[in-house]
């Protein structure tokens, strides 16, 4: 595995690590009362997360472009290692969303007191926001486990949609590159049409989900929902997540070849 592909299948990790963990920040800004705060810091993962995401695909279709140009007539293991990425990445940051909570939720509180982002980051690198962090580690409890219910008001239209939304996202940029390999003359038309097949399902997510997990933080704000429910809510959404990246393996190969063959007949 060349180097390259160890450091897409980092960037890959890194990106979907830190899109499970915002599921959390909602429960966070329901806990400390400071929706817009916590939004504020957690952009600034989220940064880097699309500060990774600009390198993944051009480092992906550089070693395409170095397979074609050596014959080589695809390599479909090594994509399907990245979206594995994905899948480990959803189920380590669904592990770690109670550890997060409780240091985003300092970080909040920290913010809204000093008001000042240098202090912030000066206070967790000092030896007692280390000792914090140490202290706070914790893993999801049995009772969140055990409370899901997957009959009583399940919400089965939400789920289903963020499986599908999470499926295209995930192999969105995999399958365009990919398609490179399928007909290599439409090899940039292929690559462009990403956009088109990301933008469908950024649509479903923020049409049909985001308001969803916005109306109940509103919800729960006002004490018209339990914190419990809504709990309930998040572990729903990281299960769909992680189902949509087990969806990806199978739409990988098929949305590659629907692209070929779209960018030959545009």
């Amino acid at each position: 595995m060349s180097s390259q592909i160890i450091i897409v299948l980092a960037l890959t990790f890194l990106i979907n690590l830190i899109t499970t963990l915002s599921y959390s920040v909602r429960i966070v800004g329901v806990r400390t009362g400071r929706i817009a705060i916590s939004f504020a810091l957690f952009n600034i993962l989220v940064l880097i997360s699309r500060t990774a995401n600009g390198f993944q695909a051009p480092l992906l279709a550089k070693t395409v472009e170095n397979d074609i140009k050596a014959g080589i007539n695809g390599h479909a293991d090594v994509f399907r290692w990245i979206i594995f990425s994905c899948s480990l990445a959803t189920i380590v940051g669904g592990f770690l969303i109670p550890t997060f909570q409780r240091v985003l939720s300092r970080a909040v509180v920290s913010f809204s007191y000093h008001k000042s982002m240098s202090k912030l980051v000066l206070h967790g690198f000092s030896k007692a926001g280390i000792l914090y962090f140490r202290n706070n580690v914790a893993i999801p409890v049995k009772e969140n486990i055990t409370m899901l219910n997957f009959q009583a008001k399940f919400p089965w239209k939400v789920f289903l949609l963020n499986i599908i939304a999470v499926a295209i996202l995930t192999v969105g940029v995999l399958s365009a590159v990919y398609a490179s390999y399928v007909d290599p003359d439409y090899r940039t038309t292929a690559s462009q049409l990403s956009a088109f097949i990301n933008g469908f399902a950024t649509i479903l997510m923020f049409v049909f989900i985001d308001p969803q997990l916005s109306v109940m933080t509103d919800d729960v704000t006002m004490g018209k929902c339990a914190e419990s429910t809504f709990r309930r809510y998040i572990i729903y959404m990281t299960i769909a997540r992680l189902l949509g990246t087990f969806l990806a393996q199978l739409l990988f190969i098929p949305g590659a070849e629907f692209l070929a063959y779209l960018a030959r007949i545009i």
